[in-house]
This record gives C-alpha cells, structure tokens and sequence, in this order.
C-alpha cells in the first residue's frame, strides 16, 4: 500500500500573512505616489530618512496577483518606502574622516613586505603579504603602483 505524502510546511521567513497586518499601508509595484521612495532611489537622489521610519511598503511582483495576502517582512521582493518630504541631504565627509579612510583602505591595500600599494585588498590575515612575496607568484605591474618617496606632511 503507497504511503500518502504528507505537505512540507513552508519555511517561517516565506508564511504569508494577510495584507495590512503590519499597519503600513501596502502599494504595488507602479502604483505607489510620486512622493514615496525606496532606499535605493534615496541614495540614487543623495538623501538620507532623515532619522524617520518608512512609511509604506512596496510590495513583490507575485503580490499583485494575491491582493489579499501580503509578503513577510524580510521576503526580498518586499522594500520600505519613505516620504521624499522628509528627506535631509547626505552628510559630506570632512577632510580628517576622508583622510582617515584613505589611511584605512591603504591599510588593507599595501604589502608589508614590498611596501607596493595594490588596486584590490590583499589576503593580510592568511599570508601576511602579497602574493608575488608569499608565493613568488609574478604581479601584474597595472594592478601596483611603487612606494612613494618619504612623507611629506601638510603644514597645520
């Protein structure tokens, strides 16, 4: 006698739940106001949330055709709106943090050994160096550039 296959219950991220049980209002893809954006057109534009919450969701392309149920909150098709209304300018980095990043990043990208500054980061952690140094692997010249000459220092 065939065993019956019994329904493998969905993963908890992908339940659906009925639309509007989050208490945000819901729109469709094309169909929400002009005046809603998600975070991606927010950077797109060179603003921030200005510390304020979304205000709506915009729901997954398969959402359209169920208008009753409504995606889980971290479903991937599924974005935060916020009102442009409330927007505020990104903050521009001064000089010292910009500075200081640029410190970092040549960190991360100079060989310790060779001192050559390369274009990618270098794997520090499991070799401790590049890999023309670690293995003796020969390194394309477009991908370094030289160590400079001694630093000079701006006069404060």
């Amino acid at each position: 006698m065939p065993t019956a296959r019994t329904k493998r219950p969905r993963c908890p991220q992908m339940m659906r739940k009925p639309r509007g049980a989050s208490g945000l209002p819901e729109y469709d893809r094309g169909a929400c106001p002009d005046h809603l954006a998600t975070r991606r057109q927010l950077r797109d534009r060179s603003v921030s949330p200005g510390g304020h919450g979304p205000v709506g969701i915009l729901r997954c392309a398969r959402c359209r055709y169920t208008p009753q149920w409504s995606c889980p909150p971290g479903h991937r098709g599924r974005a935060w709106l916020y009102d442009l209304r409330l927007t505020r300018p990104k903050r521009v980095p001064t000089l010292a943090q910009e500075w200081a990043l640029d410190r970092a990043m040549a960190a991360r990208t100079t060989c310790p050994r060779c001192r050559r500054r390369y274009v990618y980061c270098l794997p520090l952690r499991t070799l401790g160096s590049c890999l023309e140094c670690a293995e003796g692997i020969p390194a394309d010249p477009a991908t370094y550039t030289l160590p400079a000459g001694p630093a000079h220092h701006l006069a404060a």
